[in-house]
């Protein structure tokens, strides 16, 4: 009797990719890219705003302005030129007029109304640089870039970007034709309103042909058919005529004298098994057919047994068939077995395709998503205990949700059973969205363990408990993609985000053990910090462009109030985040650095070899951090008393000065009190000798 890993190993050996097909693209979604995608020219093809604003020339400065052009998109303010002492109001995504070098955004101006003129002028209230709210020719797309690449997966916005660069017709892998047929003398149609004695209503025919169509794979249904084998054998030499490429049975596969259709699929090609050690699913049958049309051309058909019993039979669809679907459709990655994901913050597959490589996945709601592709192995934390069989591994129905918690102070994922696991019983399957790998060992897993469970659908098809995560489903991520997480949290005074700069964390060949640690550190220290929360996490490779174009984009756009970058900050050549940082930071920090260095000077003498990069753009604090995630939590230990006064002061609140520079007449009261903050604060970062006593004036002039 074969495992389950072994038998899967033989399905994907012997399931042939389809050849292509050039479709249009409306009929391309679902179906894996035969061809690479090239830009035949820029996006922007010209220099666009950002934003509603007006079009300045940046060293101008702050003042009163006549608005000379409109430019809004389309061809608006084509020939007009910006002078010095002039604007141009501008829309977004509007071409950028001419001597313009930056755009104002409207928040940060004043139309001026004077109603004994026709002419418009508006008031700049701040000072802005060159290139700001601008974006320059191609900085979305250059020409003849690669947009989507051969095998990627396409959903709905890659059939945008076909649209934007202007291919309608693509090359992809077809999906199979998929025929089902249910076997067994005690079958009848769902359609039956009296049932006789013995008889009952086919269910697996219906539930069979539903998960092809999810699959996006065209179907054939065969009906049912008695447990008589020359009526089995017409069925199926009518499906293999016309023109099939997988075939599912259901029932007929066991050891009872009336069963046949193992027997028959023996008989029409090569068996490859028809046993596996798993529960359900035990008696799954696998063979392959060579079928010689009309014509003299042959053609490989797969069949699959499937057992009679309705969750046998779809443990195994989500086990074997869709494995073989992906295979023969062009997939890359067809199996769960590949293991891709390690922990909750590995995502390698989730549940949203990337338009292409620089575009993220943005989840968000007050409750965060966990959009998980189906058949993405994840690690779950199981929230009661479950006793395994003892002989068998078994594929355990159940629900997992996303929690902010999963009891071990961590967020993750909590798995509960969908209760009695009977292969007949139906019931089991309603609302799983996964199958826990259990191993055979007749001991109870208590709960709190983790476990492996395969994702088996969408994930937001749960009701959502409290501070779990709901789900938009897509199709899956091809590659190595920055992955960035966003939760709306409402009441957070300050905001914080964290990026894991790893290659290998980023192209989901290891867990990211730093981000959690991280983010366990500022959420739990949320009351030290002001009111802080992380709100956002990302991925990245160890690439200066993809981690400054998110680190850009949270500072930006999202204005985040403190980023926190996980690694890259050594000697090897790969670690580039402190270039990539030192290319934003408008104002150096070196002091939270020093404070950083010599806390982890106290563990390792190696913590020299750090290059880490501070500073603030912006309104956003920036800090680079080791990527060991013990580092980490050190260093955030080392710099919790100072950053709250630090973000308040970025904010521009005065008042977040040394607690002892008070005016005069308040001086006595701090200087004799014993809630003296500041140096409380530098002695616990410092961890050195105690500060010299303060002067007689709290501003040090007498």
């Amino acid at each position: 009797m074969l495992s389950v890993e072994d038998a899967l190993n033989i399905v994907k050996t012997v399931s042939p990719r389809l050849s292509p097909v050039i479709v249009p693209i409306h009929e391309a979604l679902g179906k894996v890219l035969a061809q690479d995608i090239r830009a035949p020219d820029p996006l922007p093809p010209f220099t666009a705003s950002v934003k509603d604003g007006y079009a300045v020339i940046a060293s101008d400065g702050p003042g009163e302005y006549p608005i000379i052009t409109e430019s809004r998109a389309g061809n608006d303010g084509v020939g007009v030129l910006v002078t010095p002492g002039t604007v141009a109001y501008v829309t977004t995504g509007g071409p950028i007029p001419e001597g313009a070098d930056a755009v104002v955004q409207v928040e940060d101006s004043e139309l001026i109304t004077d109603p004994s003129t026709d002419s418009k002028r508006v008031r700049i209230l701040t000072q802005t640089c060159k290139g700001v709210d601008i974006r320059p020719v191609g900085c979305d797309i250059q020409k003849d870039a690669i947009v989507l690449k051969s095998g990627e997966l396409v959903g709905a916005s890659e059939i945008g970007l076909l649209a934007t660069v202007g291919v309608m017709m693509v090359k992809v892998y077809p999906t199979p034709t998929i025929a089902v047929l249910s076997t067994g003398d005690e079958l009848v149609e769902p359609t039956t309103e009296q049932l006789n004695r013995g008889q009952i209503r086919d269910s697996n025919r219906a539930m069979l042909l539903a998960a092809a169509v999810q699959q996006h794979c065209k179907v054939l249904d065969l009906g049912i058919a008695h447990d008589d084998e020359e009526e089995i054998q017409r069925i199926l030499d009518d499906a293999f005529s016309a023109g099939i490429n997988i075939l599912l049975t259901s029932g007929g596969v066991s050891m009872g004298d009336r069963d046949f259709v193992k027997p028959l699929l023996g008989k029409r090609g090569t068996l490859h098994f028809s046993k596996v050690n798993m529960k359900p699913g035990k008696p799954v049958t696998f063979a392959e057919i060579i079928f010689q049309s009309a014509d003299a051309t042959s053609k490989k058909i797969l069949a699959f047994g499937l057992p009679g019993n309705p969750v046998s039979s779809l443990v195994c669809f989500h086990v074997f068939v869709i494995p073989a679907i992906r295979c023969v459709a062009g997939w890359e990655n067809t199996s769960h077995l590949s293991r891709g994901l390690q922990t909750p913050w590995g995502l390698k597959n989730l549940g949203v395709h990337c338009v292409h490589q620089n575009y993220y996945l943005v989840i968000q709601g007050i409750q965060p998503v966990a959009g998980i592709e189906p058949r993405t192995v994840v690690p779950v934390r199981l929230g009661h205990s479950i006793k395994t069989d003892p002989t068998r591994p078994e594929f355990h129905r159940a629900i997992v949700r996303w929690r902010v918690n999963d009891g071990s102070g961590n967020p993750g994922f909590v798995a509960e059973s969908t209760g009695h696991q009977m292969s007949s019983r139906l019931l089991s399957m309603k609302s799983a969205n996964a199958l826990l790998e259990l191993p055979a060992s007749g001991n109870v897993i208590p709960a709190g363990n983790y476990v492996s469970a395969i994702i088996i659908s969408d994930i937001s098809s749960v009701s959502m408990g409290e501070h779990s995560f709901s789900s938009d489903s897509a199709s899956g991520l091809q590659g190595s993609v920055p992955q960035e997480i966003t939760v709306k949290c409402q009441d957070v005074v300050c905001r914080v985000a964290v990026l894991t700069v790893s290659d290998t964390v980023a192209s989901g060949a290891g867990p990211d053990r730093s981000g959690p640690r991280a983010i366990s550190v500022v959420n739990s220290s949320s009351e030290k910090l002001g009111g802080a929360r992380v709100v956002a996490t990302a991925m990245v490779p160890d690439d200066v462009s993809k981690i400054k174009e998110i680190l850009q984009k949270w500072s930006d756009v999202d204005k985040m109030d403190l980023i926190l970058t996980l690694g890259g900050t050594g000697f090897t050549p790969r670690d580039v985040t402190p270039e990539a940082t030192k290319e934003l930071i408008e104002r150096e920090t070196p002091g939270l650095l020093y404070v950083m260095m010599q806390e982890s000077l106290k563990v390792t003498p190696f913590a020299v070899l750090s290059r880490a990069a501070a500073g603030i753009r912006r309104s956003t604090l920036m800090i680079n951090m080791p990527g060991n995630p013990n580092a980490v939590a050190e260093c955030m230990e080392a710099l919790l008393p100072v950053l709250k006064h630090a973000l308040r002061q970025i904010k521009g609140d005065k008042r977040e000065k040394h607690p002892l520079h008070l005016p005069h007449h308040s001086q006595a009261a701090v200087l004799d009190g014993d809630d003296d903050t500041w140096d409380r604060s530098y002695k616990m970062a410092s961890h050195s000798h105690p500060p010299p006593p303060p002067p007689s004036c709290s501003c040090g002039t007498h």
